[in-house]
């Protein structure tokens, strides 16, 4: 029922706005990007004012430049923008059948599918707004203080560079709702989010670097190939982790002069010219990236949605 769903869009997105714990995810971010914004600014500055200065794709520099007292502007939403996501899913279902309200919504004509979807659809909407948003503002500030407008190839890549943080934060947020529907309590469906992030974030690097020093080539036996084969097996192992994915797609598309995510011999750089490349080819480059991203939130939401209609509904079951 299109109407049923777009009421429980509504209550959804109300209920989000309104809650203390979207406020404080929603103030860290803010206030963390207007820091590493400070940090860039002060770097572009210096950059204009000397003799060497390049003034091509200065906006870009705003997302991907600080002068090394605080990260990046990619740097912290691929940080923190789980936990917006895992904050804002993790008791999404648990918390209504803990609370008895979830068997009466289902006691009235709506679909069961159309409650988990509804949860997902409210939850992105918002999720795409503070992000657009911030983008936006970012963009507007970086203008007013820089003095230099955004060019069209420009504006094309922070889009795009806001949509990939999109479907970034909206497969956290499909792994906290699927956590949220598998567990009862919220605290376990909460723990069970950030162990995964931390995992992902901290924990899983070590390991590769362990497996790395493992499986290394042997110096006097080494051929180009076996380096070759071995630069690809780590680069594959590594874009397992979804903050990966993310920091290569974003990176491609706010540095133009990133022409390549693989292993490169001398044969292949010979001759090459060093240009930035154009917003269709590196839109091209990620696009692997980007399909991962989406595949790994679409893998999420299904086993959250089969998990869902298995389920018995009960009050306060």
């Amino acid at each position: 029922m299109p109407g049923a769903f777009g009421v429980l869009v509504r209550k959804e997105v109300s209920d989000h706005i309104r809650s203390w714990r979207f406020i404080l995810l929603l103030g860290i971010i803010a206030l963390t990007c207007v820091a590493s914004l400070y940090t860039a600014l002060n770097s572009i500055r210096d950059a204009l004012g000397s003799e060497d200065g390049v003034q091509e794709f200065v906006l870009l520099k705003l997302f991907t430049i600080s002068d090394g007292t605080l990260p990046t502007f990619i740097g912290f939403v691929g940080f923190l923008g789980p936990l917006l996501g895992i904050g804002m899913g993790f008791d999404a279902v648990n918390s209504e059948r803990n609370k008895g309200t979830l068997s009466r919504i289902m006691a009235q004509p709506i679909h069961r599918d159309d409650l988990l979807n509804a949860k997902f659809v409210a939850s992105l909407i918002v999720i795409s707004i503070m992000f657009l948003t911030l983008g936006f503002l970012t963009m507007a500030l970086g203008t007013l203080i820089i003095g230099i407008p955004p060019t069209f190839e420009e504006f094309l890549r922070i889009i795009s560079f806001l949509l990939v943080t999109i479907f970034y934060v909206g497969f956290w947020l499909n792994l906290s709702i699927m956590f949220s529907v598998r567990f009862r309590q919220p605290a376990t469906s909460a723990l069970s989010c950030i162990a995964v992030w931390l995992f992902f974030s901290f924990f899983y690097d070590m390991i590769l670097q362990l497996i790395a020093k493992g499986i290394a080539p042997s110096a006097p036996t080494t051929t180009v190939q076996d380096v070759l084969n071995y630069q690809n097996l780590m680069m594959w192992l590594n874009r397992i982790s979804p903050y990966t994915l993310f920091n290569e797609a974003t990176t491609t598309l706010l540095v133009p002069s990133v022409r390549n995510l693989g292993p490169l011999t001398n044969e292949q750089v010979v001759g090459a010219i060093a240009s930035p490349l154009p917003f269709g080819q590196s839109l091209l480059l990620v696009w692997p990236q980007i399909t991962g991203l989406t595949a790994l939130t679409l893998i999420c939401f299904a086993l959250s949605y089969v998990l869902f209609l298995r389920q018995e509904i009960r009050g306060r079951s």
